[in-house]
């Protein structure tokens, strides 16, 4: 009660300072000052805003994202006691909790690609032809992230090796990345750095498939587990043993069948695909194609060349436009704008009318790189069904009578949202230009406004400060300025 006492003479003490001595200088202060200096104050706060508007537009257009809100996430959450989104991630994955993971899942707008390419054997070959690097800094960063959120684990700090990979993940050069999974298999046989050194350093398929059957043999974590088998299936794919591919794609899916994040079953489509096995194509695609699940341009592209194969070999636009649609040929007319809009992007890379380049490791659904990553894969199977390219052609520019039986448009994708942190600045910008502009050409007016404005804003504390000295009586005061 005393302290509590005490504390409550202090404030009392420093606010009766305040109210008498301070807001009488402050306002002295603000009588003295002329228009020029508002100029120069709020030509400074724009200039300044601008500068920072202009960093900010830059890092985002290079890195697709915002630097306030990288900073902010990275290093302020975790000082505030916030929760990094890998880390839960990890703790729902290793939990087993399904609804939650599918529900973060379904929430992320970044998917990790599910056919991306090796980055040694694949990827490294762009580079020594062209001398361009062909993945974005982001797109490698988001990949770091993720082997920490599946490869990592509280306990890693216990193993040495381990202890290195963890660090090995974070590295920006790819060469002490590969280098630190040496130092770890020096120290110890380690499956994650078995991983790396596939993924990065070997320069074949073959190569990069004995590195991971390595990774396999002494492989304990879940989702290492996973990632490797998928893996080994996707260089069973590339070295032409498909049917092998597919099997081990089955035995991956029945063995972890709540881990639906990896999109495996995308893996298997493409397989199936090149098998022409159609029919187990239209069951994989009955079990996945679900409104409770995430869609995705491989899902509803691949059930729209399913509908076209039964049609397109015979399709005509002018037949027609003269006799109507047919029952099949109307399902997959509708298969095909479901698609389309669903991803209007990928029609133009399926009609070879934009130049085709490497997938990156990540896609944005609905968006243009997903258009990439599927046609990238699924080009040569729409080739393979005699017509269906046509049958696309035609749906998607809307050629007589399949136009008008149709009755909505094709949606078009929205872009890509500006970061908050942009707006912000730029509107931070253009009120301080504004306001210097005003102070510049009127400033008696808005001189009188600051003034008006200030002394709207100190008036609650004002009245507090009078209420107080209503209350305590005057001898007090005396008193407490005396000590």
């Amino acid at each position: 009660i005393v302290i509590g006492s005490d504390v409550w003479l202090v404030v009392c003490l420093l606010s009766k300072l305040v109210s008498s001595g301070v807001f009488s200088a402050v306002s002295m202060f603000l009588n003295t000052l002329t228009p020029k200096f508002y100029v120069a104050l709020t030509g400074t706060s724009s200039l300044i805003s601008g500068l920072i508007l202009i960093f900010e537009w830059w890092y985002f257009r290079k890195y697709g994202t915002s630097f306030i809100e990288q900073v902010s996430v990275s290093h302020l959450r975790p000082l505030l006691g916030g929760v990094d989104n890998s880390s839960a991630s990890s703790s729902s994955s290793s939990n087993g909790d399904t609804d939650s993971s599918r529900q973060s899942v379904s929430e992320c707008k970044v998917w990790r690609n599910p056919l991306n390419l090796f980055r040694g054997a694949e990827y490294n070959r762009y580079t020594w032809v062209t001398g361009r690097e062909p993945l974005t800094y982001y797109d490698m960063n988001l990949s770091a992230q993720d082997h920490q959120t599946f490869f990592t684990c509280d306990s890693d700090h216990l193993r040495p090796a381990d202890a290195i990979m963890q660090k090995a993940w974070r590295e920006r050069n790819p060469q002490a990345r590969i280098t630190a999974a040496h130092e770890a298999l020096d120290l110890e046989d380690c499956a994650t750095a078995y991983i790396l050194l596939a993924e990065e350093e070997a320069t074949t398929i073959v190569e990069a498939e004995k590195l991971f059957k390595q990774a396999l043999k002494i492989g304990e974590n879940t989702n290492v587990l996973v990632y490797i088998k998928r893996r080994l299936a996707m260089c069973s794919r590339k070295l032409g043993r498909t049917r092998e591919a597919v099997k081990m794609m089955r035995d991956l899916m029945k063995e972890f069948p709540l881990l639906s994040m990896f999109n495996i079953h995308e893996n298997l489509l493409e397989s199936l695909l090149e098998l022409q096995n159609y029919a187990d194509v239209q069951a994989v695609l009955a079990k996945y194609d679900d409104i409770s699940l995430p869609k995705s341009a491989t899902i509803c592209y691949t059930a729209a060349l399913l509908k076209a194969r039964a049609v397109s070999d015979k399709f005509s636009p002018e037949a027609a436009s003269r006799r109507g649609l047919s029952t099949a040929e109307m399902n997959a007319v509708e298969a095909i704008h479901r698609a389309v809009e669903f991803n209007p992007h990928v029609p133009k890379y399926l009609l070879e009318m934009k130049s085709l380049i490497l997938p990156p490791e990540h896609i944005l659904k609905r968006g243009d790189s997903e258009a990439i990553a599927y046609t990238f894969f699924h080009l040569q199977h729409w080739k393979r069904v005699e017509g269906a390219l046509n049958l696309l052609h035609c749906t998607w520019e809307g050629i007589g009578v399949i136009n008008s039986l149709l009755f909505h448009e094709v949606s078009v994708y929205p872009k890509k949202e500006l970061p908050f942190f942009i707006l912000f600045t730029a509107g931070l910008c253009s009120f301080t230009a504004m306001l210097a502009l005003l102070t510049h050409q009127f400033p008696e007016l808005m001189g009188v406004f600051a003034k008006a404005f200030l002394s709207t804003l100190f008036a609650p504390l004002n009245f507090i400060m009078e209420k107080v000295e209503s209350i305590l009586p005057s001898s007090l005061w005396h008193q407490l300025t005396r000590i």
